[in-house]
């Protein structure tokens, strides 16, 4: 886990999110498989980070907002 990542809660139990990182316009999110996205406020754009923002922190239905919403209009792949 990088430094400053915080745990994703999961309270699903399926999600493939394993932890994330909350900056004040981005948010970046490590899945299960090891892979790091960066999404900001110019991709996806300023409405869906907020949305992930507040799913990361409630632990429920941020992979599911991701896989509807956003897809892969992140603003970049970090590993």
């Amino acid at each position: 886990m990088s430094s400053n990542h915080i745990k994703y809660r999961n309270l699903g139990g399926n999600s493939g999110v394993d932890t994330y990182k909350i900056e004040e316009e981005s948010i970046e999110i490590t899945f299960k498989g090891g892979s790091t996205y960066l999404y900001t406020y110019q991709a996806p754009g300023r409405y869906h980070v907020e949305q992930m923002k507040l799913l990361a922190r409630s632990g429920r239905g941020l992979n599911a907002f991701i896989n509807i919403y956003v897809k892969d209009n992140y603003a970049k792949k970090l590993r």
